[in-house]
């Protein structure tokens, strides 16, 4: 069947609407995989957005600032969206789940329902056909940023993520996927507006703050995470016999705090470590351990001692469909 391309205006106008309500407007091909760039420029001007630097200025407060919110939602993403919402590697109440969702949603790396449903797909189908970012199937630049910006791309599979939909807050998160970005902007603004006029010999400002904290740390999170798609099947080492073409990649694991040991992860997707040697530098572990040692989050998932020396083929992760605590 033919896809009718709507007017200008309406398809402006959608896009808009998206901007704010993920879930707007009707339901798109699923098979589209054209860039939507009427919805993509936001991203397109975060990025713009770092290069009023040149007008701001930098001190070390701001550096500070981006660097500390670099860490801070690098951990929500890896530890939560990713080893938690996609993979259940570990339990954690309903609040932490909640306040860790909305930390990984000031990444403006979408909610946390989209973010796992897209991940169970990726192992689901590792490289192959309907992998919906290999870049052994669509190169480099489709597997780093092309793939979420189409319209199949922006769907949610609620298909894949029946234990988390359950939760109001989270599919709040996911729909209003712009709320918690805008917050942080406005709160990093508000924090330079005031230290710009309570402590001049901090040297920052409101501005100053949003382009360092918000637009350069995030575009720096962007590329970090999205390196694991497009290159963490490329380069690297192959410990294990898996399936698929991942690989362990120590200066991709450093910048993402353990991510980077992604043949290990595609052995066992389960395991709340991925660094399974202690040179294997794993700080998304190391975190998630801190946070067990609080009662914040329990049953951490080992990885399997059986598999540790088996070569491979890679095994499935959980049931999916369990539910979360």
């Amino acid at each position: 069947m033919t896809q009718t391309t709507p007017p200008l205006p309406r398809r402006i106008g959608t896009a808009l609407a998206r901007w704010l309500d993920s879930s707007a407007g009707a339901a798109l091909d699923n098979d589209d995989r054209r860039i939507d760039w009427l919805r993509t420029l936001p991203f397109i001007a975060l990025h713009l957005a770092c290069v009023a630097v040149i007008w701001v200025g930098v001190s070390g407060f701001a550096v500070a600032t981006a660097v500390l919110l670099y860490v801070v939602r690098m951990f929500a993403i890896t530890g939560f969206y990713h080893r938690y919402f996609s993979h259940r590697a570990f339990r954690a109440s309903r609040t932490v789940q909640f306040v860790f969702a909305a930390i990984g949603a000031s990444s403006v790396q979408r909610g946390p329902l989209w973010w796992a449903a897209h991940h169970r797909n990726h192992h689901r189908h590792a490289d192959g056909e309907l992998d919906p970012h290999s870049p052994v199937r669509r190169g480099f630049l489709w597997s780093h940023v092309g793939w979420f910006l189409t319209p199949r791309g922006f769907r949610t599979d609620w298909s894949m993520i029946r234990d988390l939909a359950r939760y109001p807050e989270l599919r709040l998160l996911d729909r209003f996927d712009i709320l918690m970005p805008v917050v942080l902007a406005v709160a990093l603004y508000g924090l330079g507006h005031y230290l710009g006029r309570a402590y001049p010999q901090l040297a920052t400002s409101g501005m100053q703050l949003v382009v360092w904290g918000f637009c350069i740390s995030t575009v720096v999170l962007f590329h970090a995470t999205f390196m694991i798609n497009s290159l963490a099947h490329r380069f690297g080492s192959r410990r294990f016999g898996t399936h698929d073409a991942s690989r362990n990649n120590w200066l991709l694991a450093l910048i993402t705090f353990g991510e980077g040991w992604h043949n290990n992860h595609h052995r066992f997707p389960g395991a709340a470590r991925q660094g399974l040697h202690w040179w294997e530098f794993d700080m998304t572990y190391y975190g998630l351990s801190v946070l067990s040692w609080l009662g914040l989050v329990h049953d951490l998932r080992p990885f399997p001692v059986n598999l540790r020396s088996a070569p491979g083929p890679d095994l499935p992760g959980p049931d999916l469909e369990g539910g979360l605590p």
